[in-house]
C-alpha cells in the first residue's frame, strides 16, 4: 500500500469526530426513527434522571407548579436536556433547598440521529464512496417537540415561586428555540385547578396519592 493510502486507513480507524452543532439536527424532518431490533448500536442518551428533588413529597406539600413551554416545532438533543436539568436543579437546590421542590423532565429523547461520516485526511478520496450507501450510523438521540409542549415542570411552595421561575429561565439558555416560563393554575402536578382541588378535597371526592390524587368515584358496594 502507498503511504497516502496507509494514512487514510489510519485516519479511518481513529476518526473521532466532534459533535455537530444543534442547527444540523434542530428541525423536524422525515419520520420518527426510534430504537428497535432493526436499528441497533444506538448510543445511550445523556439524560438518565427525569425526577429530581423531593419527589416523594405529598401532593399537599407543593401546591405551586411552573412549566417551561416550547414555542417552536423542533428537536432537542439529550445533551441539551441534561444541561438544562442540571442548571435548574443546581439553582433550586442552592436557593430553595434540595427538599423544597420537585423537578420533572417531561420529554424523552426517543428519536435517533444519524451521521454519514466522511474522512477529511490525506488519501481520503481513495477510501470514501461519496453519496453511495449514504444512510448514516446512529450518533445520538433527540426529543421531538411540538408547539406548546412542556419541557420541565417544577412543583414547590408558594414562597419559592421566584426561585422556580428563575431556575426555569436559566435552563432556557441551554436549549435552542423560543420558550417561555408559565405559572400553572393547577394544584401541583394534578389536573385540577387550585380552587377546584380545595373544593373536591372538602367534599371528599379526592384523596392524596403520592405526587398526584386519586379520584373517588360514586361506584362500589351499597352501604346502609
Amino acid at each position: 500500500l502507498s503511504r497516502r493510502l496507509c494514512g487514510g486507513l489510519h485516519c479511518l480507524r481513529n476518526n473521532q469526530m466532534g459533535r455537530r452543532p444543534a442547527r444540523c439536527y434542530r428541525y423536524v424532518r422525515n419520520k420518527p426513527y426510534p430504537k428497535s431490533r432493526f436499528c441497533r448500536g444506538v448510543p445511550d442518551p445523556k439524560i438518565r434522571i427525569y425526577d429530581l428533588g423531593n419527589k416523594k413529597a405529598s401532593v399537599e406539600q407543593f401546591p405551586l407548579c411552573a412549566h417551561l413551554v416550547v414555542l417552536e416545532r423542533e428537536q432537542v438533543s439529550s445533551e441539551a436536556l441534561e444541561a438544562g436539568r442540571v442548571c435548574a436543579n443546581k439553582y433550586l437546590s442552592k436557593m430553595a433547598g434540595k427538599d423544597a421542590f420537585h423537578l420533572r423532565v417531561r420529554v424523552h429523547p426517543w428519536h435517533i440521529l444519524r451521521i454519514n461520516k466522511m474522512l477529511s485526511c490525506a488519501g481520503a478520496d481513495r477510501l470514501q464512496t461519496g453519496m453511495r450507501g449514504a444512510f448514516g450510523k446512529p450518533t445520538g438521540t433527540v426529543a421531538r417537540m411540538s408547539v406548546g409542549q412542556v419541557i420541565y415542570s417544577v412543583r414547590t411552595k408558594d414562597a419559592n415561586m421566584p426561585h422556580a421561575v428563575e431556575a426555569l429561565r436559566r435552563s432556557k439558555f441551554k436549549i435552542p428555540g423560543k420558550k417561555c416560563v408559565i405559572i400553572s393554575r393547577k394544584w401541583g402536578f394534578t389536573k385540577f385547578d387550585r380552587s377546584d382541588y380545595l373544593k373536591l378535597k372538602e367534599e371528599g371526592h379526592i384523596v392524596p396519592d403520592g405526587s398526584h390524587v386519586k379520584i373517588l368515584r360514586n361506584r362500589g358496594p351499597l352501604k346502609l
